[in-house]
């Protein structure tokens, strides 16, 4: 079971579940959700937009102590999983944007940004920050392609059913890990990942350029394969998807 912290309001759920892991002892699994963000974050910096009480704004830590920190992309995959099987329960055509932005067609609906603390070469704990478009109608950021469960299907959601879901799914998946069944969480990652067949056009930050996927290493790099048949090997942030 999760432990469940609610605040209704704070600048960010990753940064306050980092300040109690370093004041105090907190149980593995603990969440803590909000109703409002004043700080959201996404990858790279960027800022997440939810209106008040819309949506799903929340941080779970796990401690993965046995995870190498060189195979910490388990962690990303676990909890994209987790959001993207729960989200498949209400409507069609979720999968995973390469590393972890989870998409409805091509539309992103959902962010995660998982923060870890490394010991030596083993990871002492991961936050895994999950924010996903519920209820909100109106985006008014720039974010380029925002969609919400209640715009894709005109009903609204009970968003404290929907985190308890994804958090139990999460605490299922990092059991399974536990128990040394990471082939299985690898190979769903690669089944459900956005445009995962065929070729489609790419920008490595200086051109585009057309490829597939043909793979993830356990690192997290993306392996691409343009139609000469060369594999060409991409961190995050080094190349990204022409929407």
């Amino acid at each position: 079971m999760s432990y469940y912290i609610h605040l209704q309001s704070v600048a960010s759920t990753n940064n306050y579940l980092k300040d109690l892991l370093s004041a105090e002892d907190v149980e593995e699994y603990t969440v803590v959700y909000t109703d409002m963000q004043t700080c959201g974050r996404g990858q790279q910096n960027n800022n997440w937009e939810s209106e008040d009480g819309k949506n799903i704004l929340f941080s779970m830590v796990v401690f993965p102590q046995f995870v190498r920190a060189d195979k910490q992309f388990v962690i990303s995959q676990i909890a994209s999983l987790a959001v993207k099987d729960t989200l498949s329960e209400y409507v069609d055509n979720i999968t995973i944007k390469w590393p972890n932005d989870i998409y409805w067609n091509e539309q992103k609906i959902c962010g995660i940004l998982i923060e870890n603390s490394l010991i030596d070469d083993n990871i002492m704990h991961s936050v895994i920050g999950i924010g996903v478009n519920i209820n909100q109608e109106i985006f008014r950021s720039n974010a380029p392609n925002p969609v919400s469960l209640k715009q894709i299907t005109n009903k609204t959601y009970d968003t404290k059913t929907i985190l308890d879901a994804i958090a139990k799914r999460i605490r299922l998946y990092f059991n399974d890990l536990k128990s040394g069944n990471s082939t299985s969480i690898v190979s769903k990652y690669k089944q459900s990942l956005f445009r995962r067949d065929g070729y489609h056009l790419f920008n490595d930050g200086k051109q585009n350029f057309k490829a597939k996927i043909e793979d993830i290493e356990p690192s997290g790099l993306l392996v691409l394969k343009t139609d000469s048949g060369k594999c060409h090997y991409f961190a995050f942030k080094e190349v990204k998807f022409v929407l």
